[in-house]
């Protein structure tokens, strides 16, 4: 992926931008023109258009794969995906091209990716009616989950980097993050909204398929789908912030970690929340309420607020500081699903849909009128966090500050994901009994797993978030300093690509 030129750069001309003391014209200026934001809103819902919702469904009851194995499997997935993640983002930080330094890797990414989750789908094809614990089934998923987790953890390094590139001005970013957000949920949501009404249809015997044959069917449209989104928008998309010439060596890159404040602080709230652990509502609403639309349901006058709450998200920045939103947009979900959890447990409600329904439509309810926090801040944050080490380091590790985000989580989660399956081996969750084949035990096992242990599990998460303090003075001097700076970057790499250049027609 190596070049001799540098990171080629969009924005060629901000370097003869004036700067003044509050980069006011760079704060105006708008970078991602009409058919790139298309672009971007499209590959935002290329993200959500599919069915993973129901994977754990699918790999438990469809597929068949046993409980025990399934704690193998993720426990081995999850440490090789801790191991891969430093040296990919190594590589991709270290990454010069032409083209850029993450598009490359996006676009080497698109049709490969697509054929890992077209197999992924097509299992049941594959192994049909094999036992729980056939070795050939077994096999063919401990490898699949391997390779696609190295593809998707190298594209993920190279979306988190790409995105934090794509326009050096902040009021930009924000403006694209919140329309896509704001954009993509009338779309992206409808193959998960679909595909509980079918599960539905044809756990009722309204509509004559198998189970196995929906699965399979939604699950390679949308990965066909979501596949050609996402490489329309690696085609379309550019790098508009400067790389420096020089690379950063792997050890500067970990070292970052640790000198990089806020990215310190939401590595630890992403650690601690991490030990959350939960059942999910699937295993719940499937098995105990027999209703998979359950959520689509509940979630009908959320619906209605959610795009509603993206309108204040600009208000509610000038009010409130990021610390403050962070808080309440993180936690504001646990807070109303111990309602959720004392509703369900008087009575036997858990087993009711007329106590139910209105319980979690009225969580769902005013959890929306936070939605538009909870999706932009962190997003801003993360955003923030790479350019803060830009800020006092002079290098953009994009990748690995992406990976440092997710990297002590993604350890606590391989520990708690084995341990969800260990549970519902133990709860005695009888796979493939569906509706009506659990015991009472387990019914009501399931029903706490989803509401009141993760709000157990996760509560130790807020502590670091009352350290953050990337805000007012500090955050706008950040931001002046960093444009100057890289203005003088892109005269150096252009100067740089000149060199090269001449060189090159000097030896012809």
């Amino acid at each position: 992926m190596e070049s001799n030129n540098a990171t080629a750069v969009d924005n060629v001309s901000e370097s003869s931008t004036p700067v003044s003391g509050t980069s006011a014209a760079h704060k105006d200026r708008r970078y991602v023109g009409s058919k790139e934001t298309v672009a971007y809103i499209l590959y935002d819902i290329a993200q959500s258009f599919n069915i993973s919702k129901y994977n754990d469904i699918f790999v438990t009851d469809i597929i068949k794969v046993g409980l025990r194995f399934q704690t193998v499997v993720t426990f081995i997935v999850g440490i090789w995906d801790i191991i891969n993640d430093v040296f990919l983002a190594a590589i991709v930080d270290r990454t010069r091209t032409r083209w850029g330094k993450f598009k490359p890797w996006l676009i080497v990414y698109a049709i490969p990716g697509v054929f890992l989750s077209l197999f992924f789908w097509a299992m049941p094809v594959f192994f049909g009616d094999k036992g729980l614990y056939d070795v050939s089934k077994l096999v063919f998923y401990l490898i699949l989950q391997m390779i696609t987790n190295l593809a998707t953890s190298l594209a993920s390094i190279a979306r988190t980097g790409m995105l934090a590139t794509i326009t050096p001005n902040i009021i930009d970013r924000t403006r694209l993050i919140t329309e896509a957000n704001l954009l993509s949920g009338f779309v992206e949501k409808a193959p998960e909204i679909l595909m509980g009404l079918f599960i539905d249809l044809v756990s009722h015997g309204t509509i004559k398929i198998k189970m196995r044959t929906l699965y399979v069917s939604a699950g390679m449209f949308t990965s066909i789908v979501s596949g050609l989104l996402a490489l329309y928008f690696a085609f379309v998309a550019k790098e508009r912030v400067s790389q420096t010439v020089d690379k950063p060596s792997i050890i500067s890159g970990i070292k970052s970690i640790f000198t990089n404040k806020p990215l310190l602080l939401i590595t630890l709230s992403e650690f601690l929340g991490a030990f959350s652990i939960n059942s999910g509502t699937n295993y719940y609403y499937i098995n105990v309420l027999g209703l998979a639309t359950m959520s689509t349901i509940v979630g009908i006058p959320g619906a209605i607020v959610s795009p509603i709450s993206y309108s204040y998200v600009p208000w509610a920045r000038q009010k409130f500081s990021t610390k403050a939103l962070w808080i309440a947009g993180s936690h504001i979900s646990d807070v109303l699903m111990l309602g959720v959890f004392l509703v369900g447990s008087v009575n036997k409600n858990y087993k009711k849909l007329s106590a139910m329904i209105p319980a979690f439509m009225l969580r769902e309810t005013i959890w929306m009128f936070f939605w538009g926090i909870r999706s932009v801040i962190p997003e801003e944050m993360r955003n923030e966090a790479i350019d803060y080490g830009e800020w006092k380091t002079g290098y953009r590790n994009e990748g690995m500050t992406g990976v440092a985000k997710d990297l002590a989580k993604k350890l606590v989660n391989t520990l708690g994901s084995t341990l969800k399956a260990f549970i519902l081996a133990r709860i005695g969750y009888n796979q493939g009994g569906g509706f009506g084949g659990q015991s009472e035990q387990t019914e009501y096992s399931l029903f706490w797993m989803c509401t009141l242990l993760p709000v157990i599990t996760s509560i130790a998460s807020i502590i670091p978030k009352l350290f953050y303090d990337l805000n007012g003075e500090k955050r706008d001097r950040m931001y002046r300093e960093l444009y100057e700076r890289r203005a003088a970057i892109a005269q150096e790499v252009n100067s740089f690509a000149d060199r090269i250049d001449e060189e090159n027609a000097a030896g012809q």
